[in-house]
């Protein structure tokens, strides 16, 4: 590798640079006149220039820390020089927002229109389960209609259109109060049961729940129907009559799902849940910006895209309130990340132990850092609106939805919410998947793509490589989105993922 290429500067106001390959002590970095001190991983940060004890640290041209000692130019800088601290951040409400260039006639997907004028992606049948005493019984159902990957035997070979019977199951449902707990959790299942992916749901409890079924269905507004069942384990008679019932419910209407065909749909129709999980310091530089193209690209075609995970937009949110579309809108962020300050500090916790061990490892110091990579994946359009955790999602453009940084409970959100597809980048290797919304896996860095080829996408280290550009990429991203719309399975589709990954977002006490 030419030793010009063995760094990667983001911006010219920076003291640090990435370094583009495991580097020894005595490299020489010619592009920045310093020699390497001690060995630095790829991934890791470089320091450029002597920092002072106190001083910040900068990439993307933005603080990301500040040195808990003196830096030499040369040193690794990482966790054990790198701290974080407080400072103003200049939110700018509303000075970048402007009129988005939209594409007319926009792109077209196959998709599976359903009777309130919404496409899904996907043609489902969901079995929900009201409290993880269900769960088991639900599961049951569902394995009814599964594929034996041995005997190719497949229950649903009579029924090409449907994609399948998946049980959403959780951990919850009672030991919780009435307050936001139990709201939290309705709002969540309603849009599941309301989904556009799902052409038909059995909602199965137990009986004597906190999360009673007909209690969720009215504060949902759900009705019942021959698409939308409802049953308890008690009141049917236990285990073996609730899952044979629950079996003759789903084999009624398989037919009826059956009729629901793709037809073309304007790229209008999709929404992507925003999620990078497993994140490394080549997922601010590859992955996420062509994850924020593709993403442009797709509120250009009258898409929506939802930027969440609360915490990991933590010190980046200044960036997106110059981008709402009012005040208001950018206050809601604003407010957002207070409220997480103080629901962190009143559970014993901070903000910056959000980076995981993993993220760490692959060069990733403080929340800082971690959240300017992480908002990249939101692109440069306008920021239209700011909803809670799992409310529906009802303007189109780039929105931003208040979730945990738990991938899992945030992708929960974002479905729930409507996103009808997820992408998903990662640099260490994440093996997520979401029924009833497929996701796509982007991985930031060539040798995790090659590693993990079963599980990746696509591979974004080709911007990295000096293969293709960071638009080039967004634009291969924007692609393979209508493809996997239009019915083509992704790779954590192939292998089974989704169903398990449901998770609501648990908050309070457990009684």
């Amino acid at each position: 590798m030419a030793l010009a290429k063995l760094t990667i500067r983001l911006n010219p106001a920076d003291n640090i640079v990435v370094a583009r390959a495991d580097l020894l002590p005595g490299t020489e970095l010619p592009d920045e006149g310093v020699t390497v001190k001690a060995r630095i991983p790829v991934g890791h940060k470089i320091a450029t220039r002597p920092v002072r004890d106190g001083e910040p640290i900068h990439r993307y041209g933005q603080i990301i820390g500040f040195a808990s000692g003196a830096i030499e130019a040369g040193d690794h800088v990482h966790t054990h020089n790198c701290v974080m601290g407080d400072f103003a951040r200049d939110y700018a409400f509303c000075t970048l927002a402007k009129p988005t260039d939209f594409v007319d006639p926009p792109a077209t997907f196959m998709g599976f229109h359903r009777a309130d004028g919404r496409v899904g992606t996907r043609n489902y049948i969901g079995i929900l389960s009201s409290v993880n005493c269900s769960a088991t019984v639900s599961n049951y159902i569902a394995k009814v209609f599964e594929a034996n990957p041995f005997t190719g035997e497949n229950p649903l070979a009579d029924f090409p259109n449907v994609d399948g019977v998946v049980a959403l199951t959780h951990r919850t449902g009672c030991g919780m109060n009435d307050g936001d707990a139990l709201q939290i959790l309705h709002r969540t299942m309603g849009g599941y049961a309301r989904h556009a992916n799902f052409a038909a749901i059995v909602n199965i409890g137990l009986g004597c729940e906190v999360n009673q079924v007909g209690g969720f269905m009215r504060a949902e507004k759900l009705e019942e129907g021959r698409m939308m069942r409802a049953m308890t384990i008690q009141d049917t008679g236990g285990t073996r009559k609730t899952v044979e019932r629950g079996v003759a419910m789903i084999r009624e209407i398989l037919p009826d799902v059956n009729k629901f065909v793709r037809a073309p749909a304007p790229a209008s129709h999709i929404s992507i849940g925003l999620q990078c999980g497993g994140s490394d310091g080549y997922s601010g530089i590859t992955a996420n910006p062509a994850l924020g193209a593709a993403s442009d690209l797709l509120v250009r075609h009258g898409g929506t895209v939802i930027l969440s995970e609360t915490p990991e937009t933590y010190g980046a949110e200044h960036l997106l309130t110059r981008r709402a579309v009012s005040r208001d809108v950018g206050q809601k962020l604003v407010d957002l990340m207070k409220w997480w300050e103080d629901y962190t500090a009143r559970n014993k916790g901070e903000m910056n132990h959000n980076p995981s061990p993993g993220n760490k490892a692959g060069g990733i110091t403080t929340i800082l850092e971690k959240s300017l990579g992480a908002a990249a994946k939101a692109g440069s359009t306008n920021l239209v609106d700011v909803v809670g955790y799992a409310e529906a999602i009802t303007k189109r453009g780039f929105v931003f939805m208040d979730t945990p940084g738990y991938d899992p409970v945030a992708a929960t959100g974002q479905v729930a919410g409507g996103a009808n597809m997820i992408c998903f980048t990662t640099g260490r290797g994440s093996v997520y998947g979401c029924k009833p919304a497929p996701s796509i896996k982007l991985a930031t860095n060539s040798g995790l793509y090659k590693r993990m080829t079963d599980d990746m996408d696509i591979n974004c280290g080709t911007i990295v490589d000096g293969e293709e550009t960071v638009q080039q990429c967004g634009q291969r991203i924007f692609e393979y989105i209508l493809e996997i719309a239009s019915g083509k399975q992704s790779k954590s589709e192939a292998l089974g993922f989704g169903a398990d990954e449901f998770a609501p977002w648990t908050i309070g006490a457990t009684m």
